[in-house]
């Protein structure tokens, strides 16, 4: 599918453009905390709500540096992560994760980050294929309210072949966790709506720092 064959008179342009407001002061946000080195990582947003058929969502595009904001930071792309209005900008090139997402969802928002302690913490967990944490209060972001609750964040290899990623997405997530790590990638983080994606992601992020720090205490009382 691609853009020739949209009815553009059917997109909700006001939902489109509230759309890119909202990602604009989420990513000049996560901008701040130096979470888009080189110009990595990649934003999406829902248009339409939960129920609109078929997926539209906003997206970053490829390529450009997230520190700055311009009008062609975002573009709307369709269910199969092409554009869906007409366009020179390329959706990033990971959009097909965020489709599968959506899919198997249903979710509004997916934020995508690569920080130095997610990378490594990807890495100290890889061959276990997910991290286990417990015992944090942070876990309650996720709404999980179990006392001493565990959870164990999954971890898929990453892959050159973006599809060959988006092919293991299914078998990878797990109901209570919003969220998902790329081994020595980044992660991937979702939520009803922009407010609790960037909320989940924030969690991961604390809990990924304090369980590699934690790690690394053990090692230092160990020697």
């Amino acid at each position: 599918m691609n853009g020739e064959n949209i009815n553009y008179e059917s997109i909700p342009m006001e939902d489109v453009q509230r759309a890119f407001e909202q990602l604009t002061r989420v990513k000049e946000g996560f901008a701040a905390k130096g979470w888009f080195a080189g110009t990595s990582g990649n934003l999406s947003l829902r248009v339409g709500g939960a129920d609109a058929n078929p997926l539209r969502f906003v997206v970053t595009a490829s390529g450009k540096d997230k520190s700055v904001s311009t009008p062609e930071d975002f573009l709307l792309v369709d269910e199969y992560g092409k554009p869906a209005m007409p366009t020179g900008l390329k959706p990033s090139a990971e959009t097909l994760i965020h489709c599968e997402i959506y899919r198997l969802t249903g979710c509004g928002a997916v934020f995508h980050i690569h920080t130095v302690f997610n990378n490594l913490i990807s890495e100290l967990y890889g061959e276990q294929g997910s991290v286990p944490i417990s015992g944090v209060e942070l876990i309650k972001a996720f709404n999980i309210w179990d006392e001493g609750a565990q959870i164990d964040v999954p971890i898929v290899p990453n892959y050159a072949d973006i599809p060959r990623i988006a092919g293991l997405i299914e078998g990878a997530i797990r109901p209570r966790i919003p969220g998902i790590l790329l081994r020595a990638h980044g992660i991937y983080a979702w939520g009803a709506n922009a407010f609790e994606a960037k909320k989940h992601l924030e969690a991961f992020e604390f809990l990924f720092e304090y369980v590699y720090r934690r790690e690394l205490l053990k090692s230092s009382s160990r020697a």
